[in-house]
């Protein structure tokens, strides 16, 4: 009994000398001229000088804004609230320019159509019959190669991309590409781009291929939690391989997605395609291509298939929209349908 009230007494000594210890390291440091509690040293290429905790945060700031905000609507917060980034250029269409003829949706310019109407197609929508596509107006086509599972991450070709890509090419269609990727590394969005490279071979293609990445809201995904950083550079070596080989890059992205996950000022170089089902589009940047409904119906397509507008020219010779039974007249009078 005596040997345990000894030892009590001892761990007791040794407790209160370590209170002691750390009380003094703790004013020593205070006082050191070394560390400055009130501010942050930010290191410089000549030597590290102090700075006001306040300033370094607004030294921080990566891109200048304009001092407008986007607001979205969250399920938890409600209404949110971004800055507009300075470096990302606004978008440049006008609602009211935007007219419905025969169920389609277009871009005018003094009563003039400036956009080309087109379909995005997969195995989804299996056979299709492109002459009828056509008929019905469609001047393009964007057509998907291939994809990655979301799970485990295999490469997958769709199994009608190249069908789809000699119908739309013998009925007169242009043609771009997209490839849906599940990419969670840059090596692997240039794994996706030259799958799709190799597979399309010689066909003509005169409009973009596309880097669509989506995340996966119905299930655990391989891609559930991705860094801004890590997708913007996926995006990027996806691109930059696709220009590499002779080809024009696009982004495919929706408005949520772009906005919170995306590091826009950097990808201002690609071309952008939006997907939106709000009409007019509420989107802040511009954007070269819209898809604007999943919804469409376009004959010689079985059941719904997703509809664009494409506000850019991607021919070196300017093209003159085509007259056809579904659009007939369609330069020729003014719509009082504004989408």
């Amino acid at each position: 009994m005596k040997n345990l009230k000894w030892i009590t007494v001892m761990q007791s000594v040794l407790i209160v000398g370590l209170v002691f210890i750390i009380s003094g390291l703790l004013v020593m440091r205070k006082n050191s001229p070394e560390t400055v509690p009130a501010s942050l040293e930010v290191n410089t290429s000549e030597k590290s000088v102090q700075q006001p905790a306040t300033e370094i945060l607004e030294s921080e700031i990566i891109y200048e804004t304009t001092g407008e905000k986007i607001f979205l609507q969250d399920a938890e917060f409600g209404e949110i609230w971004i800055p507009v980034l300075a470096d990302v250029p606004p978008c440049e269409y006008h609602s009211e320019q935007f007219v419905k003829r025969n169920h389609l949706t277009y871009y005018v310019e003094n009563q003039k159509i400036v956009s080309s109407f087109g379909i995005d197609v997969s195995s989804h929508q299996k056979e299709i019959d492109w002459k009828t596509v056509k008929k019905a107006g469609v001047d393009f086509a964007m057509i998907r190669v291939g994809y990655r599972g979301y799970s485990g991450g295999k490469l997958m070709l769709d199994d009608y991309f190249q069908q789809n890509i000699q119908g739309a090419i013998d009925a007169g269609i242009d043609v771009g590409l997209y490839f849906y990727s599940q990419a969670i590394t840059p090596e692997e969005a240039v794994e996706e781009a030259e799958l799709l490279l190799s597979a399309i071979g010689d066909f003509s293609i005169t409009y973009p291929i596309a880097y669509d990445w989506e995340l996966v809201t119905t299930d655990v995904a391989r891609t559930d939690y991705v860094p801004v950083k890590t997708l913007t550079e996926c995006s990027i070596a996806f691109c930059e391989r696709i220009k590499q080989a002779g080809y024009l890059p696009m982004i495919y992205q929706n408005k949520r997605t772009s906005l919170l996950k995306l590091d826009l000022p950097e990808l201002t170089e690609y071309d952008f395609w939006l997907a939106e089902y709000n009409e007019p589009a509420t989107y802040y940047y511009n954007y070269q291509m819209w898809q604007y409904a999943s919804d469409g119906s376009v004959p010689g397509v079985q059941g719904d298939v997703d509809v664009n507008i494409c506000f850019k020219n991607y021919h070196s010779d300017t093209k003159e929209p085509e007259e056809t039974e579904e659009t007939e007249n369609k330069e020729s009078k003014e719509s009082d349908e504004n989408a």
